[in-house]
């Protein structure tokens, strides 16, 4: 299965409840902060919720 590494680039303050809590089930909570989740539906979709915030990668492994 495919990962994906997930970078915050970009403050959560000033945003909504949602955005907070997506950050948080990913794993997020400061810039230059980097996981690496499976590439799964339910991923892709905290990811939409927070693009603005975060920086997405393709990894192999």
């Amino acid at each position: 299965m495919a990962k994906l590494k997930i970078t915050q680039v970009r403050s959560k303050i000033g945003g909504k409840r949602k955005q907070h809590d997506s950050l948080r089930s990913l794993g997020l909570g400061r810039i230059g902060k980097a996981v690496v989740r499976d590439d799964r539906p339910e991923v892709r979709g905290q990811i939409n919720v927070v693009a603005h915030l975060v920086t997405v990668e393709e990894v192999s492994e």
